[in-house]
């Protein structure tokens, strides 16, 4: 059971590193702010753009991730 729930950590942190890695950079700050990016048909779609979806899974996966670890540390 314990070699079971490791492995499927150690899957659950290779999915976190590829995930995060799929996402782009937010290096637009407050220069995209002021250049009225945030008026643009993207930024009113944010939720649907796949920014999005990659950002609630990488949630998702850290989640199960933190829960894998604590069942590992009371099993062990």
């Amino acid at each position: 059971m314990q070699l079971f729930i490791t492995i499927l950590q150690l899957i659950c942190a290779l999915a976190v590193v590829l995930i995060v890695l799929f996402q782009s950079g937010k290096s637009a700050g407050l220069s995209g702010a002021i250049g009225g990016i945030s008026e643009s048909f993207v930024a009113k779609n944010k939720g649907r753009s796949l920014d999005a979806k990659l950002a609630k899974a990488t949630k998702w996966v850290a989640i199960a991730f933190v829960v894998l670890t604590l069942i590992l540390n009371i099993i062990g």
